[in-house]
């Protein structure tokens, strides 16, 4: 399958496991949100990160970052989104960068988004899907507009992440609003290119490796190791790389901790056995 295909896959199975929950079932979701209250995390500054796996594995933990956003009264809510390669040269670039090239070297280079001219691959990115839908939900049962949203995706910051194009433009939109952030930090198994032998369910041993590689993550941004980042997350599958890199870069130092953490199986997506799953966790992150 081409990545194309591949990604448009991911649209159509997230579009349809929301329908087949239906409103009910993504106010249950929302409502199992309500277990966590995160706004004061916002409203010191922190930022909020959550996963976008399967809606029915994780949307309790989008639902709980949509009642933060909601709840902070925010005006603004700045939301930077992972964006996944949906073609060959986007791969290429990525992977030559991971090599050790120079990022602004690639046409793929910089941050995308809604009004923003040149490049549009943000449009075909499933990675949204569950915080639009959630956020829609939400702001229709409570009768409100609710805050402007504005999508950022940026790519290939390769450890530099201040020489990102409109990386000045994006730090201004960042001034008083909320942040929050997607990522699956973690993708492990054999449809992910995991040996067998090397592959744990998440029940014998998996989620102790998700842990442990997402709070390395969070050490190496608190750090602002960008380029130590980068390869942290080649090497343990997480699709953060750039958003982690260029949040880190805007906001300064943060502690990451992991409220929840749970599997998402994708073995279906990629005709693979399980093990193959991804780790879907939810993270604050708070200044230091």
């Amino acid at each position: 399958m081409d990545r194309g295909a591949l990604i448009q896959t991911f649209v159509d199975l997230y579009g349809a496991e929301h329908d087949a929950l239906g409103e009910a079932g993504n106010l249950a979701m929302l409502d199992d949100g309500r277990q966590w209250d995160l706004a004061p995390v916002l409203d010191a500054g922190g930022m909020l990160l959550f996963p976008h796996g399967r809606p029915a594995d994780c949307g309790h933990q989008v639902g709980a970052v949509v009642h933060a956003v909601l709840d902070s009264g925010a005006d603004r809510c700045v939301f930077v989104s992972v964006l996944h390669a949906s073609s060959d040269e986007m791969e290429d670039a990525r992977v030559a960068v991971a090599n050790g090239d120079d990022p602004s070297d690639f046409a793929t280079w910089g941050i995308q988004g809604p009004g923003l001219s040149g490049r549009q691959d943000w449009r075909r990115d499933h990675a949204p899907t569950t915080f639009r839908r959630l956020m829609a939900a939400e702001t229709k049962r409570r009768g409100i507009a609710g805050p402007q949203v504005i999508e950022r995706f940026p790519y290939l910051a390769g450890g530099k992440p201040d020489q990102l194009p409109g990386v000045d433009e994006f730090a201004e939109l960042c001034e008083d609003a909320v942040i929050v952030t997607t990522a699956d930090s973690f993708h492990h198994g054999i449809g992910y290119g995991t040996p067998p032998e090397d592959s744990y369910a998440p029940e014998d041993g998996g989620l102790e490796l998700a842990t442990a590689s997402i709070l390395k993550g969070c050490d190496l941004l608190q750090q602002q190791d960008y380029w130590g980042y980068n390869q942290h997350c080649v090497v343990d599958k997480s699709d953060h790389r750039d958003a982690g890199q260029l949040l880190s870069y805007v906001k300064g130092p943060m502690q990451g901790e992991i409220l929840d953490l749970v599997p998402s199986e994708f073995g279906d997506v990629y005709d693979a056995p399980a093990p193959s799953w991804v780790a879907a966790a939810l993270v604050t992150y708070t200044p230091v």
